[in-house]
Order: C-alpha cells, then sequence, then structure tokens
C-alpha cells in the first residue's frame, strides 16, 4: 500500500499484540501441564551479543515458547511447566530433565538413529547397524497396528534389544583401567551409546507400547526452526524484551 512503516511502529505493533496475549501464557501452560505428551527441547539464540536459551514445550494442539539466560533445571523452574507435569516427556536424554521425577521420561529415537549410523560408518559397529534396523522396524510396526504393540511381541523385541546390546559389549567392550591410570576413563561415543541404550532400555522403548508416546521428538525441534530462520536473517535480538514478545507472538494457536 506504499505506507512508509519505521522501525518504532513495528516495534510498537509487536509490543501491542505480546501484551493483548497476555492471558495466552497462563492457558498454554495449564493445558501442557495437564497434557499426557509433553515435547521439551531448547536451543542457543542471540540477545544484543550475548548467549540465550530458548526453551519450548509443545504437543499437537499448544506450544509454548521462552528465552532465558540458563539451559538446565534452573530455566525449567522457572517456566514451570515440566516441574508440574505428570504424563510422558519426550526429549533428547539432556541430563537436567532427569531431574524430575513426576512425570514418565520418553528418549528422542531420530537422535539414536543418528548416533548409531555414526557407530557404524566410522567405528565399524555392527551391532549399531543392528540395533538401528531393530529400531525402525518397531517403529513400522507399531504404526502398521495404529497404536501399541502387542504385549508378546513387545516383549519379542525387548529380548532382540537386549541381545543385540550383549553382543555390543562383546564389540564395544568397556575400557580397562592401566596401572597407575587415575581419574575417569574416557569411553569412545559408541560406549557412551551403548550404556545409555542399555541403562535407559524403558525410556528408549516406551514408544513401543504406549500409544501416546511418539517415536521421535521431531515436534519440538521443528518447533525451534523457525527461530534459527529469525536468527540467520536478524542476527540476533537486540533485547530480551524483544526475545520475548517473539516468543509470545509466534507461539501458535491451537486448532479450531
Amino acid at each position: 500500500m506504499n505506507l512508509p512503516l519505521s522501525t518504532g511502529t513495528i516495534f510498537n505493533f509487536n509490543k501491542e499484540a505480546y501484551e493483548l496475549l497476555k492471558d495466552f501464557d497462563v492457558i498454554a501452560k495449564q493445558k501442557l501441564v495437564v497434557s499426557e505428551l509433553l515435547h521439551v527441547d531448547e536451543t542457543g539464540i542471540n540477545v544484543n551479543k550475548k548467549g540465550v536459551w530458548l526453551h519450548v514445550a509443545a504437543n499437537d494442539n499448544w506450544t509454548y515458547f521462552y528465552p532465558h539466560e540458563k539451559r538446565g533445571a534452573k530455566a525449567m523452574d522457572d517456566i514451570g511447566i515440566i516441574p508440574n507435569f505428570r504424563g510422558a516427556l519426550c526429549h533428547d536424554h539432556w541430563k537436567p530433565y532427569y531431574t524430575y521425577e513426576l512425570c514418565t521420561h520418553a528418549l528422542c529415537n531420530a537422535h539414536h538413529l543418528r548416533e548409531l549410523t555414526r557407530a557404524e560408518e566410522q567405528d565399524n559397529q555392527k551391532w549399531a547397524k543392528a540395533m538401528g534396523t531393530m529400531l525402525t522396524k518397531i517403529n513400522d510396526d507399531k504404526d502398521k497396528v495404529g497404536g501399541a504393540l502387542d504385549e508378546n511381541v513387545a516383549a519379542h523385541y525387548r529380548e532382540q534389544y537386549r541381545e543385540i546390546l550383549k553382543d555390543g559389549g562383546k564389540e564395544c567392550p568397556e575400557p580397562t583401567r592401566k596401572e597407575d591410570q587415575k581419574g575417569r576413563l574416557k569411553k569412545s561415543k559408541s560406549r557412551n551409546l551403548l550404556e545409555r541404550l542399555r541403562d535407559y532400555e524403558d525410556d528408549v522403548l516406551r514408544f513401543m507400547e504406549n500409544k501416546v508416546v511418539p517415536f521421535t521428538n521431531n515436534l519440538g525441534e521443528n518447533d525451534l526452526r523457525m527461530t534459527k530462520v529469525q536468527q540467520k536473517i536478524s542476527g540476533c535480538f537486540r533485547s530480551i524484551d524483544g526475545a520475548y514478545m517473539f516468543c509470545r507472538v509466534f507461539s501458535p494457536p491451537p486448532p479450531n
């Protein structure tokens, strides 16, 4: 319409939208806290040349973004969603998530597949290829039945899962301590992955028997992509207030 718009005018538009959406924060948090499933993730953003973390909590209906100077439990406590959540929390094994015990945990298998591919291609780990193939097949079988696998089928897959990890333990053994060696033993990425899959079996396979739990945390990761686009275009947020405005206005509304 050939109308000149100053930077200050655009800022005022955003500020007005931010203030009008004040109730959204409360409603979104309430809806997410009582939901059956929650996808959570975080990514780094720049605010006036300072590194800040953008947190997201989301499901199919609601999304909540919040910038915070911290990445871990301090930020999650301040946001106030995860500490009160009692459903299935889907994430990428960032350790602070495991400090919350009211919920059950479900790990993102997209991350596992990428790490298993790396272990196969760079460390020549045969067990990693077998595990990746099996996890993909479990997910395909779950999709075919439209929900959770039968108890007997799930038990069969668990047995296979443990056998693959047993073979992996032989192929990728735990490092041994040398004489007079002190400190923590350094483990390979493949060994660390194997131990995580072993120690968090229930969380890795939760998608197999729980209809609510997905195979991946892609929903949470996809929600953060537009912020990355914003950072590439603008370089940063000029102020933390600008980040707050962007997060609240950008949070998509629930479907009609």
